[in-house]
């Protein structure tokens, strides 16, 4: 998630809670929030508990695939997906990083340290850090609603993917320009609504390369 501390008064009081506990994969998760110093990036938002739970659905075999997620703010997405077996490469700006490995590390066992790791990614700008197209899936949740992200979002889409990768984005459509990025996806890539959760108001999209378009 981009760095934008919010003004008060939005009527978000729970994201202003110093943690928030969370139950996925027979584990309780405790993360920790700092709404005060980081904002948006440091607080658990809806399309984050709603894709954990998607992903707990088990429609989806993550045991020993490489993930990476995208913004990933608090890290409970990565947490979680960790938890279900894969190998997650964790990502924001370099500002959270500290706050987000202190979330991961306190929410896995020991065991499964090494098979998390938080990495720098500002998008667009730290490609040459990632290989190309080495990823099985690629997560975000609630990363799509800055207009001037778009472009380096897409381009960093794009170069993680392959023609196997799939691509989960959760997000609630709150402007017009967040089904602008829609359409901006849809020019690149094959796109479908793979889940709706109406108690959130949170959509679930699966990207993946024109060129392949198995569903799940």
């Amino acid at each position: 998630m981009a760095l934008v501390p919010y003004e008060d008064g939005w009527g978000l009081q729970g994201l202003r809670r110093p943690s928030a506990t969370y139950r996925f994969a027979g584990r309780t998760l405790r993360i920790r929030q700092d709404w005060q110093r980081l904002g948006a990036a440091a607080v658990v938002w809806d399309a984050a508990v709603v894709l954990s739970a998607y992903l707990e659905m088990g429609g989806l075999n993550l045991r020993d695939r490489s993930v990476i997620e995208l913004g990933a703010g608090t890290g409970l997405l990565g947490i979680v997906a960790t938890l279900l077996g894969a190998r997650v490469t964790i990502t924001d700006r370099e500002p959270a990083l500290e706050f987000l490995e202190s979330n991961v590390r306190a929410n896995l066992p020991s065991e499964l340290h090494p098979r998390a790791v938080v990495k720098e990614l500002t998008w667009g700008k730290d490609l040459g850090n990632f290989p190309p197209g080495a990823f099985d899936f690629i997560l975000g949740a609630d990363i799509v609603y800055l207009e001037e992200t778009f472009v380096e979002l897409l381009q960093t889409l794009e170069h993680l993917c392959s023609e196997q990768t799939v691509i989960l984005l959760s997000c609630r459509i709150r402007y017009e320009r967040d089904n602008n990025f829609l359409k901006m996806l849809k020019g690149r890539f094959s796109v479908n609504e793979v889940h709706y959760d109406s108690s959130k108001d949170v959509h679930i999209y699966k990207a993946q390369r024109h060129s392949h378009k198995d569903d799940f």
